[in-house]
């Protein structure tokens, strides 16, 4: 039997930490649930900083899709501004 990495130790219920997550909501899920559990105090230290690792990976992993989407939407709105000027 080998014995499990220290990076593989995660908190209960928490994926582990170089996952990203399937989806903006569900990060943003997690990242609720994280601040909850911080909040409350109830954490041990170790447990702490790796909640606060994952919750900084997941806000970075947010803050890429909002700004991909509003990327888009730029492109979506700058053609249609096009399109209704041709018209």
């Amino acid at each position: 039997m080998s014995k499990p990495s220290a990076s593989a130790k995660t908190a209960p219920n928490q994926p582990p930490e170089g996952s990203e997550p399937a989806s903006y909501e569900l990060a943003v899920e997690e990242l609720e649930r994280l601040v909850q559990a911080m909040e409350a105090g109830q954490l041990p230290l170790d447990q702490l900083l790796a909640s606060y690792q994952r919750g900084a990976a997941l806000l970075k992993f947010c803050r890429a899709r909002l700004q991909a989407v509003e990327q888009q939407v730029q492109v979506i709105e700058d053609s249609g501004a096009q399109a209704w000027g041709e018209e």
